[in-house]
């Protein structure tokens, strides 16, 4: 009886309220709300002024004075990676970078090592699919040293053999783990499966038996062939002019001689094709699983609609994908799905992991999250704050001049108009609902997503049939070939002998 008339006494009292201090009341009533906060209205960053050139030698370059830091970055890109590898050498690319900084001819390792190291800068090397670059980040006054350390290794690299020696072994040893790591599995699987005999479907690190077989001629002449200025883009960041940019850069870069570039003949991928490899690895007691189809290349007219379709699906600032496998589901503790988009050509891969009885639920939901963005319009809300995620972490990506360094460099290697950098804001804002329900039906293939799973197949195989997945492969880890067409080894690998 006390409750009922404290809340009726309450009701009065709150009918007696004026009506502002009864809105107050609805709204507290309604908290906690199931909705993030709205973001605050967008503030204009303007992307960093800039001058480009190309040399005598058809060396691009590109100079962004920034001066909030005494710092500079140099960064040499050169268009060529493991996409350039030779077909029966996969990891060429991958070994000449890690070969680059280990001396020159004019400059030993450690001497290289200590140079950097005295003026308290960063050097580094690297290749990716589409590219190898090599960069240096030092204060103002380091500047010329920066330029001239990497203009030599990009050059004039010994390719010792030593070093190639020490350095291979470090990527057989690396592979060794990689074999019996079920993520670089999956995801190695997968991208053979979407790209097929694509060079982007080959392993970019190679494999342990082309690791083996390189040889240091194989690392000259890709060396030679694309390492040239008019293959190459370098910017030049920080707290200097453009002025004293293009001059350091035609002192350090001017006496490099062009040459004549091979022509590039790349396969098609092959279409959206459903098929399902389970790579069998006995006692796991959890599956990687990954999703995915061919898509298109970075500089598609479709870009940035697609990305921000993919982000709501499983990515920064919504993933659905997210929400129903680990917050309404408890499957996994996390779940995302990309847009890559390379150069030639693009993927859309979905990622994720759970226990080996639930492996067939955690798939099925999945492909069904491909199938809703294509059937059902998404809401103003998810793209808004979609939206408001990357335009707000837009102005992180232009803080430093390294940064700054990535961004224009990542731009001019895939024939994008700088001004997109500078429009970036108003790109993204002009992102529509129809613009994300098109692309998603589009370039989703739900019904022909390539598919692949590493996991305890006497858990998952039958699990795979139940939820509509009936036909599939089962590869034993011990006997998985990358490059083989069906994926399998005609005999397991030998046994190292114990050193």
């Amino acid at each position: 009886m006390g409750r009922r008339v404290a809340a009726a006494a309450l009701l009065v009292l709150i009918a007696g309220l004026p009506a502002a201090a009864q809105g107050r009341s609805d709204r507290v009533a309604a908290w906690p709300s199931s909705r993030a906060p709205k973001p605050l209205d967008a503030r204009k960053v303007p992307f960093p002024p800039y001058e480009l050139r190309t040399l005598a030698n058809g060396l691009r370059v590109v100079a962004v004075p920034h001066h909030e830091q005494p710092a500079v970055t140099v960064r040499l890109l050169v268009r060529a990676g493991a996409a350039q590898d030779p077909a029966s050498r996969p990891g060429v690319a991958s070994l000449l970078s890690s070969v680059l900084d280990q001396g020159t001819t004019t400059r030993s390792a450690s001497e290289i090592a200590d140079a950097i190291d005295y003026v308290g800068g960063a050097l580094g090397t690297g290749a990716g699919v589409d590219l190898s670059f090599a960069s240096a980040v030092v204060m103002r006054g380091d500047f010329d040293l920066a330029l001239d350390l990497v203009a030599d290794i990009a050059r004039r690299p010994a390719l010792a053999p030593e070093e190639i020696a020490r350095q291979r072994e470090q990527l057989l040893s690396a592979q060794q783990v990689s074999a019996q790591d079920p993520e670089f599995l999956a995801d190695a699987v997968l991208e053979r499966l979407v790209f097929g005999y694509h060079p982007y479907g080959a392993p970019s690190g190679g494999t342990p038996e082309s690791i083996a077989a390189i040889t240091r001629e194989d690392l000259v002449a890709f060396h030679g062939t694309w390492f040239v200025p008019n293959n190459a883009i370098l910017a030049v960041v920080g707290d200097l002019t453009t002025a004293e940019a293009f001059a350091g850069a035609e002192r350090a870069f001017g006496s490099w001689a062009q040459k004549d570039l091979p022509a590039a003949t790349f396969p098609e991928p092959p279409p959206a094709t459903r098929r399902v490899v389970l790579v069998d690895r006995p006692g796991a007691v959890q599956t990687e699983i990954r999703v995915g189809n061919v898509a298109i290349p970075r500089d598609h007219p479709d870009h940035m609609a697609l990305d921000l379709a993919i982000r709501i699906l499983g990515g920064e600032g919504s993933n659905r994908l997210q929400r129903v496998l680990r917050s309404d589901r408890g499957l996994t503790y996390g779940a995302s799905v990309e847009a890559s988009a390379l150069r030639e050509s693009g993927a859309i891969i979905g990622e994720t992991d759970t226990r080996s009885d639930k492996t067939g639920e955690t798939l099925r939901l999945t492909v069904d999250e491909f199938w809703r963005l294509q059937r059902e319009p998404v809401s103003e809300w998810e793209l808004s704050s979609v939206k408001a995620y990357i335009s707000g972490n837009f102005p992180l990506g232009i803080e430093t001049p390294n940064a700054i360094a990535q961004q224009v460099l990542s731009a001019l290697h895939y024939g994008l108009d700088l001004k997109e950098l500078q429009e970036f804001p108003e790109r993204v804002s002009g992102v529509t609902v129809e613009d994300i329900q098109r692309v998603a039906r589009l370039y989703l293939k739900p019904g022909r997503l390539s598919i692949a799973l590493v996991g305890d197949a006497s858990f998952v195989a039958d699990q795979l049939r139940r939820v509509g997945f009936s036909e599939f492969e089962v590869i034993p880890i011990d006997r998985l070939d990358l490059t083989a067409a069906d994926f399998t080894r005609a005999s397991p690998p030998p046994v190292a002998a114990p050193r």
